[in-house]
């Protein structure tokens, strides 16, 4: 963990004493408007814009205004890859510019986000997934991002524990490896832009739900909360799972649903899987946590939904494509498994962009790869909030892209589901 405000005395002290002296890690903070800019939603993407707009920008009157806790919503229950391998080119640079964050970020907050570089592969199991993913990784390459295509010989000694044989019910014929991806600790990754941020003046208000929105005409000037009014020059929505139902306060209907997103961990073991595992063909993946544990995930539900809870169907689909690509994980013992709320939007892409609403901006969209966009994404909207113009980089995501036909179809982007 970062060092930040504990001393190595401190820290040995909490360790022996029953974890029972840790001091906070961020202020209690108190809604004391107005400020310049309020961000609502304390998820990994909110907390980094804030982080952002304090540091890069100087803007420090800013609020993260959050219902529950830090970390308490999908930050907490994602699967935790990291990648920037994906199809079209406009999702290509913004995971990219967000990839070259991860690599950076423990030392640019002083919090170990425990980011793992160790790869992310894509898995081919017949001639036309090979072709497909060579024609994946010639367009990475071409956009300056790795990608190597391995055959199976590879694949086989980079993950011993796969079924190899050509009798196989999922046969491996090679795969597309981003060397540079791998995984980050989800919970680090608020706490370390939450501190971060409440070091430069962010209030962080936790248990304070947004209610309504403060409006003069056509432009917001603040948000209605369970904790009071609190007024700001700019409000930039963050809550991803719950955009359209927060938009909806202010009169917006969003190009977006709520899906729930399976996921399941197992029982710790010792090291048997050394990357993260996807499919061009299933939509399996998985990858060994830190603690032990096989982490996958797979389909959403595919109705709208804002159950957190698992899903047998969607849970044996998942485990059952895990199994048959290594064998061995069907003698692990389910430790719990859990959905994730997810923005699934009508192209697959995500949305930074302001709204029809002066004053108001809107971040969410993120479908199935809002976790390992965390950095970059903040980045860009605290650029959004700050200027009220968007990056280059961010650019092509905005809102008004449906109804003028510019849609970016990333619903391809990963492995395609069988039952849809």
């Amino acid at each position: 963990m970062g060092a930040g405000r504990y001393s190595a005395l401190s820290l040995l002290r909490g360790a022996l004493g029953g974890h029972r002296h840790w001091g906070r890690a961020w202020r209690a903070g108190e809604p004391r408007g107005p400020y310049d800019v309020i961000v609502i939603g304390g998820g990994g993407h909110g907390l980094a814009t804030a982080y952002y707009l304090a540091k890069d920008h100087g803007i420090r009157r800013v609020a993260v205004i959050e219902k529950g806790w830090i970390g308490g919503g999908n930050t907490g229950r994602n699967t935790t890859i990291v990648r920037s391998n994906y199809r079209q080119p406009q999702l290509q640079r913004l995971l990219e510019y967000s990839l070259k964050l991860w690599h950076g970020l423990s030392d640019e907050l002083n919090y170990n986000v425990m980011f793992s570089p160790r790869g992310a592969l894509f898995l081919g199991h017949s001639d036309a997934d090979m072709a497909r993913l060579a024609e994946r990784g010639d367009a990475l390459i071409a956009m300056g991002i790795d990608a190597d295509l391995i055959d199976r010989d590879a694949v086989a000694r980079l993950v011993p524990l796969f079924d190899m044989g050509r009798d196989a019910r999922w046969p491996i014929e090679g795969g597309l490896i981003q060397r540079r991806g791998g995984t980050a600790r989800h919970d680090a990754v608020a706490w370390g832009f939450a501190r971060a941020a409440d070091n430069l003046g962010v209030d962080i208000i936790e248990n304070c739900e947004v209610t309504g929105f403060l409006r003069e005409g056509n432009r917001v000037t603040g948000v209605r909360t369970t904790r009071g009014d609190i007024a700001a020059g700019r409000t930039g929505i963050c809550v991803a799972g719950n955009s359209g139902h927060v938009a909806g306060l202010a009169g917006l209907k969003l190009p977006i649903e709520s899906h729930t997103l399976q996921a399941w961990v197992t029982e710790p073991v010792k090291p048997m899987i050394d990357t993260v595992v996807m499919s061009q063909t299933l939509h399996c993946y998985f990858s060994q946590s830190d603690k032990g544990g096989i982490v996958g995930g797979g389909d959403p539900d595919f109705f709208p939904s804002y159950a957190q809870r698992g899903a047998p169907i969607r849970l044996e689909d998942s485990i059952a494509q895990a199994i048959s690509l290594v064998p061995a994980l069907s003698r692990l013992r389910m430790v719990r498994s859990w959905a994730g709320v997810t923005d699934m939007s009508f192209d697959g892409s995500p949305i930074i962009g302001e709204t029809p609403l002066d004053g108001l901006y809107l971040n969410g969209g993120w479908c199935y790869g809002g976790f390992k966009a965390t950095p970059g994404s903040g980045r860009l909207y605290a650029h959004l909030l700050a200027t009220g113009q968007s990056h280059p980089i961010a650019a092509p995501f905005d809102l008004a892209r449906f109804a003028q036909g510019r849609t970016i179809d990333e619903a391809g982007a990963g492995p395609m589901p069988q039952n849809r």
